[in-house]
């Protein structure tokens, strides 16, 4: 009884303190350090850079958006049609569900879940999910995010990850750099943005081809063009 009551508000009092404050460590760099890799990666992975969502480009939450949940700012954290799909797959295939993560899930895994393909994993992804979705903006869930997916061995968060491989801020970032890196996120230790294979590249371009199709709230309402003046009559 004691577990199962630790297990229920477990969760809500982490994602009650992950609204309020910085998290200082992710559940991927813990599992990591337990299982005492060498002290040069342990040291890699205790470098988290945290920064603010206004300090990261626009380019990269709109390249995120596109390449992993466009429908992030109007589901209550689950992506329905594609978690039937990957039910479906999973059972035709005799495997754990893959795929169909909303950017909440992935953030909920992140940061207090573990790696891996399990049912067990899945039931305490969902749990996070509604808890974070309950307790969280959809702004708060964009920071977390961005701060805390991995985009390399050891690099975890943008800011990190726009330092290591274009040696500038995560603000900076170009249009296509924001791209780049939002491309090799399905698999961030097999790609490397410097070094894209056909795969990668081609991500890249998709990406770029819709991202002017997503906008956050709080941006401003994009300005129309206005029509040209006619000549008044003489």
């Amino acid at each position: 009884m004691a577990f199962i009551l630790v297990l229920i508000l477990l969760p809500p009092i982490e994602v009650g303190c992950a609204a309020i404050s910085t998290p200082r460590t992710m559940s991927l760099m813990l599992r990591k350090v337990v299982l005492k890799k060498s002290e040069r990666q342990r040291g890699a992975w205790q470098s988290v850079s945290w920064t603010g969502i206004e300090n990261v480009s626009p380019y990269f939450l709109h390249a995120a958006l596109v390449g992993e949940d466009r429908k992030f700012f109007y589901h209550n954290g689950f992506d329905w049609q594609s978690i039937k799909a990957a039910i479906y797959e999973s059972v035709r295939r005799r495997r754990p569900p893959h795929g169909a993560s909303t950017i909440t899930q992935q953030c909920a895994r992140s940061l207090f879940l573990w790696q891996g393909r399990s049912w067990i994993r899945k039931g305490l992804e969902a749990y996070y999910t509604v808890w974070m979705e309950l307790l969280l903006s959809k702004r708060r869930i964009l920071e977390l995010y961005v701060n805390v997916i991995e985009l390399g061995e050891g690099i975890y968060g943008i800011e990190a990850a726009a330092q290591h491989y274009y040696g500038k801020a995560a603000k900076d970032l170009s249009r296509e750099e924001a791209a780049m890196l939002a491309a090799i996120l399905p698999a961030p230790k097999r790609w490397n943005p410097l070094q894209p294979n056909e795969l990668v590249k081609q991500r890249q371009q998709l990406i770029l081809s819709h991202i002017g199709e997503v906008r956050l709230p709080w941006e401003p309402p994009m300005k129309t063009a206005q029509p040209a003046a006619q000549p008044t009559p003489q």
